[in-house]
């Protein structure tokens, strides 16, 4: 659901388009698609990448915009949050005109804003905690607590096995009833097997839709 600003070293193409309004629509046919195949879908990343330049992997970026002009990046996460998205997870940005902290640890910006004036009911997934933009709050364990504090459900910890192995011995006991139910609601359903899927109507009909998009047009040139 990020932006395509054009200055983001890391999310680049991996964005659909840089207006907030194209990027809700083909989000939401994507995330049907998703449904459609039994997965639950996550957008990310909340509440937006896309203006800074900084890759989040390596270091910390600031994005030192006012909330008025954040509002185009939080645009997408609005207009799925109702139904669409079963999940949306955080970035690991910090706001400093709204708050200190990255958004993966901010209770503002998970609590608040989301869950709050949003009105977000799914599951929230902290990015991944061994990245070294959520180095600042300390150990991945400390990260840990600190992201399920703000609010988020699942905190990941992607690639630092040691790590993962050390944040589930801290995290022993933690118990949050309402983490559990939004949880639950990511659990795989019925789906089509490939077969049958790419037998479909609806399968052929989208494949001849996008292959249309991509053949390039004849030209005829007048002299």
């Amino acid at each position: 659901l990020d932006l395509d600003r054009g200055v983001s070293e890391i999310i680049g193409l991996r964005a659909f388009h840089r207006r907030p309004e194209v990027v809700a629509d083909l989000a939401r046919h994507y995330v049907h698609g998703m449904v459609r195949a039994g997965m639950a879908a996550t957008g990310k990343h909340f509440p937006g990448h896309g203006a800074v330049v900084a890759d989040s992997h390596l270091e910390l970026p600031e994005d030192r915009r006012e909330y008025v002009d954040i509002a185009d990046d939080i645009a997408p996460f609005e207009s799925l949050a109702a139904e669409e998205l079963t999940a949306v997870m955080t970035a690991h940005i910090v706001y400093p005109a709204l708050d200190p902290l990255p958004a993966s640890f901010s209770r503002w910006w998970i609590t608040d804003e989301l869950r709050g004036r949003i009105g977000f009911n799914g599951a929230v997934f902290s990015d991944d905690l061994s990245m070294a933009g959520a180095a600042v709050i300390g150990s991945v364990e400390e990260r840990a607590r600190a992201a399920l504090a703000a609010g988020c459900d699942m905190v990941l910890v992607c690639n630092d096995r040691p790590a993962a192995a050390a944040t589930v011995e801290a995290l022993e006991g933690w118990e949050e009833p309402a983490s559990q139910v939004r949880l639950v609601r990511l659990h795989g359903r019925a789906a089509p097997d490939r077969a049958s899927l790419m037998g479909s109507a609806d399968w052929r009909d989208a494949r001849a839709a996008v292959e249309g998009l991509s053949a390039s047009p004849e030209l005829a040139l007048e002299g």
